[in-house]
Order: C-alpha cells, then structure tokens, then sequence
C-alpha cells in the first residue's frame, strides 16, 4: 500500500525553482533516504510533504487521501478538518531537535497525545514511558532538554514523534547538528525502527548509513530526482554525477 504519493511537485520562491517535477511514492514498510549536495532542494521536499511549505504545483496524497492538488495551474489544499486527519499520518524529526526548552523530557512527548490526540495523561505517560525505555532514556524522563546532550535530544525527539503513532516517519538530516560519537546513538535508533519496518524518509549526508538501511535511495540534484534506485544500484551502478558526490563522501 502507498503510504505517501507525490506527483509533478514544484515549489519556486521568486525567480528560484527549487523543485521542478518532483515525483515519488512510498510503500508501507519501505525505507527511503534522499542524499544530494546542499541547496539540491531535499529539505524543501520534506517541507512541502509535511506542509510545512506550501507547493506551487502537484499532487500530493497520504494513503489514498489527496492532501493537495493542481487545479487551473495552481495548488489548491484539502479543507482545514480534513488536513488535520490527514496530518495524523506522518511524523517529522527537525535536525536541531525543537523540543520545548520549558518542558520536562516527558512532557515532550506526552503533550501533544494529550492535547491533539485527546488521549489520557495516564495513558500517555505510560507509552511515553515505554517510548524511553525503548530508547534507553528512562531515567531522563523528569530532566529538561539543556541537561541532555545532542544524542539524548534527538532521542527524545524522535520518540515524541512517534508518540502520535505516525505511519510514516519523516527525518530531516537528523544527525547533522551532532558530532560522530552522538551520530552513532541516533542512527542505531533509526536502524531498530527500520527493523520493525517503520515507515521512513530520511535526509541525510551518511552515505554508509543510507547503504545499509534504505530499500530505495533517492540522489537529488538542482531541484530534479536524478538517480534513485536500491543501495546496489546507485552505489554499485551509479551516474558519473553521483558517483563524483558519493566518492567526496568514500574518499
């Protein structure tokens, strides 16, 4: 089942196009990581699938739902109730973490359960609970984002993004605010949700990560998918452009 579509996506800003004609889709279960030099428009893809940005242009649909589509050549939104179903589907993990500095780790997570999904505070400090059990953060629960290091951050990050129970998960360069030692810690998280075929897109600048984890990857270049394949066929069949970008990375 596809759990994410998008078609002829095209967002510009002024004279800028940053995306020209993006299209994609994935499946349930899948894992698809998106690599490209700085400033090839992957940041921005994630954006405008989150809504974060508005498109310029294109379709855009989770599990079947259009969220937004092209009509007399401009992007026309789904209602504001329907949108706010459809945004239940997917969670987004920042690179620089954006948790509440004024709220315990817990608080974190269970706020949004409580206060979007209406579910009980018992309830969602027992699965918030289980979430840092899950990700070795259990004695941090009552502690505060700035006695954390980046690593335990960007831990806590991902389980409030997972407390909504997303189908998809989005990352956005989600070690690139860390150094390697802390790199390390996240991307085994990201590993573990990939084992239990967590739904997920991921920006990154890992080339050795993207390998080993995606079922597809995606090289984005100048706002254009230019090569996208499995691991074996863009590391071991690539274009000469992306094997320049993948050798900066082996060298």
């Amino acid at each position: 089942m596809k759990y994410l579509e998008i078609e002829h996506l095209k967002k510009t800003y002024d004279d800028l196009h940053v995306l020209n004609d993006i299209s994609l889709s994935v499946e349930a279960g899948e894992v698809v990581s998106v690599i490209g030099p700085s400033g090839s428009g992957k940041s921005t893809l994630l954006r405008c699938a989150t809504m974060l940005e508005t498109m310029d242009g294109g379709n855009l649909s989770y599990l079947g739902e259009k969220a937004a589509w092209e009509e007399d050549g401009r992007c026309v939104y789904a209602p504001r109730h329907e949108l706010k179903q459809i945004r239940k589907n997917f969670g987004l993990v920042f690179q620089n973490f954006n948790l509440f500095p004024h709220y315990s780790v817990l608080k974190n997570i269970t706020d949004a359960p409580i206060t979007v999904g209406h579910v009980s505070r018992a309830k969602a400090e027992e699965e918030g609970m289980a979430l840092l059990r899950q990700f070795g953060l259990e004695d941090k629960a009552n502690a505060y984002p700035c006695q954390l290091s980046g690593g335990q951050q960007q831990r806590v990050s991902i389980a409030r993004a997972l407390a909504l129970k997303p189908k998809i998960l989005f990352f956005d360069e989600p070690t690139s605010a860390l150094d390697p030692e802390l790199t390390a810690e996240v991307l085994k998280v990201i590993k573990g949700l990939a084992k239990k075929k967590m739904t997920m897109i991921i920006v990154t600048h890992e080339m050795q990560f993207a390998k080993e984890i995606s079922d597809r990857i995606i090289f984005m270049e100048d706002g254009v998918i230019r090569q996208q394949g499995t691991p074996e066929e863009l590391f071991g069949n690539p274009d000469e452009r992306v094997k320049e970008f993948i050798g900066k990375f082996q060298a």
